[in-house]
């Protein structure tokens, strides 16, 4: 037990003072955890601050309409967990009166609650003895231990979960989970880890066979999708414009945007032109941004730009300009619109 004692003994020395932290709520403990996937702590802790004021308990998310969840989400990305957070905590206010179950098993019963998310309520908040595996973890142990599995292979994720349960202490499977996952990442990071300056630095694997920077091994390639956005803003005499909800499913489902062409490749003002041009209507239209915006996203990237449709009548019943902020939309139109159309 060597690894494990001196890995906690750093992490109380060395640990983030994080809100949920000095927490045992499962609440608080499931709403950060939702929030840090795909997400950097120092990004999601305004969000987190955010939900908790707005939606002190699980009761008061799951009383809230889905159109205000999606908007305090804006910004964060991978809109999927809002919407599964939101029905979650409905399911834990209907059906669970309040109290989130309160083991590994019953947990991961919960909408949007997989294995890693359930084994780190069920041991912060109840110090079931579970490990937590998640990308800080495959990296501490492939190299200390020097494992070279793929680790998108299912076989290897059990390999892993095997090994992080034999080195939790007894009774302390919370307070090892923290550390092993802040080791990842505040010591052992991804790229240039301080090795020289490492608890482990005459017992890792890895450092020893200098393959540190070599492990772990993903093998799996993610395929990117490009996609060429173009989004026609509407303005008519009376400051009116035009926003739809998006209904299928989709990164941005629920959310709101501008009315869509999407093209095969960007395209021109001539174009757009002649595609506005069906409706039959006096108008006038301006490339709002030369340069295309690039929204990188994990399976896609979207070349994105944006067209200024003045006419004297809108194509469809609109709204005031001024309002659409009001509205949750995709983090990349609302930047654009409150830096281009400031007060």
């Amino acid at each position: 037990m060597k690894f494990s004692n001196l890995l906690i003994k750093w992490y109380l020395k060395e640990k983030r003072d994080l809100p949920w932290r000095n927490s045992l709520n499962p609440y608080h403990i499931w709403l950060s955890e939702i929030i840090l996937q795909q997400t950097r702590v120092a990004q999601g802790l305004p969000y987190y601050t955010a939900f908790v004021k707005q939606f002190p308990t699980v009761f008061d998310l799951a009383a809230a309409n889905e159109s205000e969840v999606l908007k305090l989400w804006q910004g964060l990305g991978y809109y999927s967990r809002a919407r599964n957070l939101h029905k979650t905590a409905q399911i834990v206010a209907l059906q669970y009166n309040g109290v989130f179950p309160e083991n590994y098993n019953d947990l991961l019963h919960l909408k949007g609650v997989g294995s890693y998310t359930a084994a780190a309520i069920a041991s912060f908040a109840y110090n079931e003895h579970v490990p937590v595996v998640d990308g800080n973890v495959f990296r501490v142990l492939a190299r200390y231990y020097n494992i070279d599995n793929d680790i998108a292979a299912h076989s290897s994720k059990k390999l892993f979960w095997d090994l992080a349960l034999t080195l939790i202490p007894e009774n302390n499977a919370a307070t090892f989970n923290q550390a092993i996952m802040e080791f990842g990442a505040l010591q052992c990071v991804p790229k240039s880890p301080n090795c020289p300056n490492c608890i482990f630095n005459e017992s890792c694997a890895a450092l020893q066979h200098k393959k540190v920077d070599k492990l772990p091994v993903k093998l799996k390639k993610t395929v990117v999708k490009n996609k060429f956005l173009n989004y026609l803003i509407y303005i008519d005499e009376k400051k009116h414009t035009i926003i739809q909800q998006r209904t299928e499913k989709g990164i941005w489902q629920n959310l709101y945007e501008f009315p869509l062409i999407e093209t095969a490749y960007t395209v021109d003002l001539a174009y757009i032109t002649e595609q506005i041009e069906a409706n039959n209507k006096p108008f006038a239209v301006l490339e709002m941004n030369p340069i295309e915006i690039v929204h990188k996203l994990t399976h896609q990237k979207l070349h994105i730009k944006f067209w200024e449709i003045n006419t004297a009548k809108l194509p469809q019943h609109g709204i005031a300009f001024e309002k659409i902020l009001d509205y949750a939309m995709p983090i990349v139109i609302f930047n654009f619109i409150t830096k281009t159309y400031k007060k």
